[in-house]
């Protein structure tokens, strides 16, 4: 049929094989979008007792969610529409989008895996590590994993954080006698990854190379592609995506980022070659890809090039740009309540008695420093959406439920702005951590590092490095905001601001004693 009505239309001339290319093209296209509307009707029907905010028939909620204000309109959404609504990118792809903690409990408590229309664009780059496997082969990489972020290993981190973090203080030394103001956020970039690059990598060298350079860029465009491809609707079609000019700038940039971590993986295994472990073992520290490469599954057998490469790629991902965008939020909120930024440097200039860097021990003892970083994490969580496919149906406190194979976006930046939740969501408190209101809260709450059995096997690397970092810059500088260029709240995969974070910073003198303690 579709070959007789070509016909028609085309020349005489035409050749045959032309038209039966053509047939097939538009009869795959047509099986295709016969799928789209069957899913799409799934969809509906499983979000049909979820009242929301209405539905543009193209483009979904997709316009309204990108670029200034998308923030301020999800909490407008939230207080419209108690503990969920559907949102859409685009015509197809309909999410369940959650903001209360006993939904949340209902969804993430559970290990259902990652949403697939949403991580799916993500394989391309970080390939199949923790963050997308599911089933037995996550249970294996999760164990084999494990031992990467035990304390043993942390504590020896601890020099690795001051010392890049420094090198970044150097650099604000220099710029503030130019000028006062500092964007920050590129600075911080640098600064984690070059961290990242010596407990991944076991970097040595300070500061950055060349190739340092191209990989933070090409991390940096990465990031900004993925975010982009998840919201335009037209990019979600594998096939047509690497034809456009944003796929083939996306494969480039994935080019680089793989080189990067080939090279390194060669070149470490070149060098383990010649080396017993023990002796690799008696290194200043173990780095993550020395743990990596000494691992082995209940078969005795190593993790394979492209499982290692996955998961550091992974790591990199989740640890870089959600550090970089943590420590600027945190210094913005410094900076906007000085009477916080005071109590907090006075605690560790108390708990340092002097001394120019942090160790191990004193990080336990950064109570208010903590509570500060927690409230920071609530107004301005790093990843402000996570997303869940359910594997089994689900049934919520209210009596509502969603049937198996249901997408879930868990919206933690709305759930910690929730007003139902918290008292004066807005408003930066501390005292929110305290362990006698802490205990009081939901458990669902407050979730920076995302729940369950699927949360962040990262957060306390990530806690120690925020420590390590905030403190030393609350140390050094006293930060104000620049009240000519506010941070204009930008969610990508990573709370980001469009124009940067602007800061004014004023060095502190200070009586310092070098540590001889090794951190």
């Amino acid at each position: 049929m579709v070959l007789s009505w070509l016909s028609i239309w085309l020349p005489v001339s035409f050749p045959r094989l032309w038209l039966w290319s053509i047939a097939l093209v538009l009869a795959l296209g047509l099986l295709q979008l016969t799928r789209l509307l069957a899913r799409r009707q799934k969809l509906l029907r499983a979000l049909d007792s979820f009242p929301g905010p209405p539905i543009h028939w193209l483009f979904g909620h997709a316009k309204e969610i990108k670029g200034e204000g998308a923030l301020d309109k999800i909490i407008s959404w939230a207080n419209t529409y108690p503990s969920a609504h559907p949102l859409w990118f685009g015509r197809f792809i309909g999410f369940l989008n959650i903001y209360d903690p006993d939904y949340a409990k209902a969804v993430y408590s559970r290990g259902d895996p990652k949403a697939w229309d949403i991580y799916g664009f993500f394989i391309p780059w970080i390939g199949k590590g923790l963050l997308v496997l599911e089933g037995p082969k996550w249970f294996q990489h999760r164990k084999l994993l494990t031992p990467a972020f035990h304390n043993a290993v942390l504590k020896s981190y601890v020099g690795l954080f001051a010392e890049s973090t420094q090198d970044m203080l150097d650099k604000w030394e220099k710029k503030v006698r130019v000028n006062k103001c500092v964007e920050i956020f590129n600075d911080v970039g640098f600064m984690a990854l070059d961290t990242l690059m010596k407990c991944i990598f076991g970097k040595t060298s300070r500061g950055q190379t060349k190739s340092d350079t191209d990989y933070y860029l090409a991390i940096a465009d990465l990031t900004l592609l993925m975010q982009e491809r998840v919201h335009a609707f037209q990019y979600h079609n594998d096939f047509l995506y690497w034809l456009t000019p944003h796929g083939r700038n996306f494969l480039r940039a994935c080019k680089v980022a793989h080189d990067h971590t080939d090279k390194v993986i060669r070149e470490r295994k070149a060098i383990l070659k010649g080396e017993m472990l023990e002796k690799t073992q008696k290194k200043r520290h173990l780095d993550f890809l020395d743990i990596l490469l000494g691992v082995k599954d209940e078969n005795k057998i190593h993790m394979s090039d492209m499982d290692l490469r996955a998961e550091v790629d992974t790591f990199m991902f989740e640890g870089h740009d959600t550090t970089t965008s943590s420590i600027s939020w945190f210094l913005y909120c410094m900076a906007l309540y000085p009477e916080h930024q005071n109590r907090c440097r006075k605690e560790i200039q108390e708990i340092l008695q002097g001394r120019d860097t942090v160790q191990w021990e004193d990080l336990g003892k950064m109570t208010y420093l903590t509570l500060c970083i927690k409230e920071s994490f609530r107004l301005f969580p790093a990843v402000p959406q996570v997303y869940r496919q359910l594997s089994k149906p689900v049934t919520f406190a209210d009596g509502r439920s969603l049937p198996e194979g249901s997408l879930v976006s868990l919206h933690i930046y709305a759930l910690h702005r929730n007003r139902t939740v918290w008292t004066d969501p807005e408003v930066f408190d501390p005292q929110r951590f305290t362990p006698e209101n802490t205990s009081t809260r939901h458990p669902f709450a407050f979730l920076p590092f995302s729940a369950g059995p699927r949360n962040c096997i990262g957060q306390q690397f990530a806690m120690m490095e925020m420590k390590v970092v905030t403190a030393l810059c609350l140390l050094h500088f006293e930060f104000s905001p620049d009240p000519t260029q506010p941070p204009i709240k930008q969610t990508q995969l990573i709370l980001r601001s469009k124009n940067g974070i602007h800061l004014n910073m004023n060095k502190l003198k200070m009586n310092t004693r070098k540590s001889s303690k090794k951190s």
